[in-house]
C-alpha cells in the first residue's frame, strides 16, 4: 500500500472512533512524534553557511529590504 493509501485509510480509521479518551491519546502521540522527528532531523548550520545569511542580512538592510515591526504585527494579526 502506498503512503497516500495508508494515510487515507489511516483518517477513515481516525473517523470511525467515538471515544474521546483515544482521540485526545492519539493527538497527544501524534504531537510528540512529531517534535521527536523535527528534532532528530535538525541539522546544525554550518559557519560557512551563517556568515552567508548575516552577509544577506547585512545587504538587505543596506539596501532596505527590511520589515518594520508594526507591519510585521499587523500582518500576523491577519493569519488567525
Amino acid at each position: 500500500m502506498d503512503l497516500q493509501s495508508r494515510k487515507i485509510a489511516f483518517v477513515q480509521e481516525f473517523l470511525k472512533i467515538q471515544n474521546e479518551d483515544l482521540v485526545a491519546y492519539l493527538e497527544k502521540t501524534l504531537d510528540e512524534s512529531k517534535k521527536i522527528f523535527i528534532k532528530s532531523n535538525l541539522q546544525p548550520m554550518s559557519i560557512e553557511e551563517f556568515n552567508n545569511r548575516i552577509d544577506q542580512s547585512m545587504k538587505n538592510s543596506q539596501d532596505e529590504k527590511l520589515t518594520e515591526m508594526n507591519i510585521l504585527f499587523e500582518e500576523i494579526q491577519k493569519w488567525s
